[in-house]
């Protein structure tokens, strides 16, 4: 089996904070300075779409080796993926890839979100209504199985794309350029009742003629955090809930910082990129812990 360290190029280069000229820059006085993550999660490849389980034991994300190399080829490198890693003992442990589709089938899967026995992802394969679809499946007896496109009126009649679903299930927050839009890119909501995802409502206490999208809702309900492109490059906002309502976004975190994702305690994982003469060279998970 391919492994993330033997598929990376022998020409990556591996930064650090000390080599970083844009590293990402904290606007908020609840967190200490945001670190990457220990060299067991982080490459020389690019880390990215992480999510953490909410008591911090569990993190899956995307790796693919190259970032340089297009999503059609990434398809066939046997690396490029969700993967999940464990902690033990305050240590994350290697990280093993998380299988989503049957042997000598092909996929290209991310964006995940779990939630229980239940992963929800994006996913390149065949089956699909678009290039890219969301994905449903179940993990019973140690494997994930029984995956299934998430349907239609998902994938093509809202048009979803990268996603988070409250933790009680009831509501779809997600990112798409569809038509009613504030911008280029906006999150919407969908609520589920009686089982059905209804039609989605713009959120337009966030959204501006810019970029807005990769939402993710603490357990509360009470935080939205998302990604805005703010002087140029991905930044990290949260709006908050007040009498039923969403507030005005705060900057949190700027500079190729996004995708951010919470643990219970209020610990910020999300993803740095890191940039030289305005060419990605690697993408790295970092955490801001909360005081």
């Amino acid at each position: 089996m391919k492994t993330r360290e033997g598929s990376i190029p022998a020409s990556a280069i591996k930064m650090i904070p000390e080599t970083d000229i844009l590293p990402p820059i904290l606007h908020s006085g609840d967190y200490y300075e945001p670190v990457p993550l220990s060299a067991v999660i982080n490459t020389a490849g690019a880390e990215d779409s992480p999510f953490i389980i909410d008591d911090a034991s569990v993190l899956y994300f995307f790796f693919t080796p190259d970032v340089t190399i297009p999503a059609e080829e990434q398809l066939f490198d046997g690396v490029t993926g969700i993967w999940v890693s464990y902690q033990k003992n305050g240590q994350w442990q290697p990280a093993q890839r998380v299988s989503l589709q049957d042997e000598n089938e092909l996929a290209l899967d991310g964006c995940e979100y779990v939630r229980g026995n239940e992963i929800w992802f994006c996913s390149a394969r065949v089956g699909n209504y678009r290039g890219i679809d969301i994905w449903v499946a179940e993990f019973r007896d140690g494997l994930w199985m029984d995956w299934k496109n998430a349907g239609e009126k998902l994938n093509v009649e809202y048009e979803i794309g990268e996603f988070h679903i409250t933790s009680d299930g009831s509501e779809l927050y997600f990112h798409s350029d569809r038509a009613g839009g504030a911008g280029g890119v906006d999150i919407w909501v969908s609520r589920k009742i009686n089982g059905e995802w209804q039609t989605p409502q713009n959120i337009t206490a966030v959204n501006t003629p810019e970029t807005e999208g990769w939402p993710f809702v603490t357990a509360d309900g009470n935080e939205l955090w998302f990604t805005r492109f703010y002087l140029g490059s991905p930044a990290i906002f949260v709006s908050r809930k007040t009498n039923g309502q969403w507030g005005e976004p705060e900057l949190i975190l700027s500079q190729f910082a996004g995708e951010p994702t919470l643990d219970a305690a209020g610990n910020i994982y999300f993803i740095h990129h890191y940039y030289i003469d305005g060419r990605m060279i690697e993408a790295d998970i970092y955490v801001a812990y909360r005081k």
